[in-house]
């Protein structure tokens, strides 16, 4: 039982959690989070050692090899799944519209999102840039404001390293009561 079933099963779970340090290990690092990112990467490399070992005692078990293959597709998908809730950082959002922006900038502005405007020169004729950066746990409230003020506006968005200064909404408290319940109702309302 313990080399078919419960060894495998080890370090299945061992490579899912490695691989997962090692996703949020890359973001912090990107992030700049210098502090943070280190002490992941010990872990990581801790868990990754214990199930190197067995992989290496056990090699004439396919369960084991198959378990760690298995262990790092999971770990990958887990990784960028728990980096896309922590929202970390800051993007910015590049929006090109050849109608009118001037009511979308009066709304965001009024909810503190910080925009700059230029006149450019499309393929069909005279644009507008907005450029709006923002702190990637607001994406979710910027994006509905984009499309219902310019639902066919063309819109990326991008990471950005640092920031020095800008306006920004206020920060959510997740775990406040009320912040709490706004986020819940915000994630049924998807």
């Amino acid at each position: 039982m313990w080399t078919w079933l419960i060894l495998p099963l080890f370090i299945f779970v061992a490579r899912v959690t490695d691989v997962t340090l090692q996703t949020l290990r890359i973001i912090f690092v990107s992030r700049g989070l210098k502090y943070i990112a280190p002490l992941v990467g010990f872990f990581e490399v801790l868990i990754w050692l214990l199930a190197i070992q067995q992989i290496i005692i056990n090699l004439h078990n396919p369960l084991c090899m198959l378990a760690y293959a298995a262990g790092f597709a999971t770990g990958n998908f887990v990784g960028l799944t728990i980096e896309h809730r922590l929202a970390l950082g800051s993007v910015v959002v590049r929006l090109i519209t050849t109608r009118d922006t001037s009511r979308l900038r009066e709304v965001l502005n009024s909810r503190r999102f910080g925009v700059t405007s230029i006149q450019a020169s499309g393929a069909k004729g005279p644009v507008e840039i907005l450029y709006i950066v923002v702190r990637r746990e607001n994406i979710p409230e910027l994006i509905p404001l984009i499309m219902k003020y310019h639902p066919r506006a063309f819109y990326t968005i991008e990471d950005v390293a640092r920031v020095s200064e800008g306006i920004f909404p206020e920060k959510r408290k997740v775990f406040s009561p009320r912040g709490f319940r706004r986020l819940v109702l915000a994630r049924k309302s998807k």
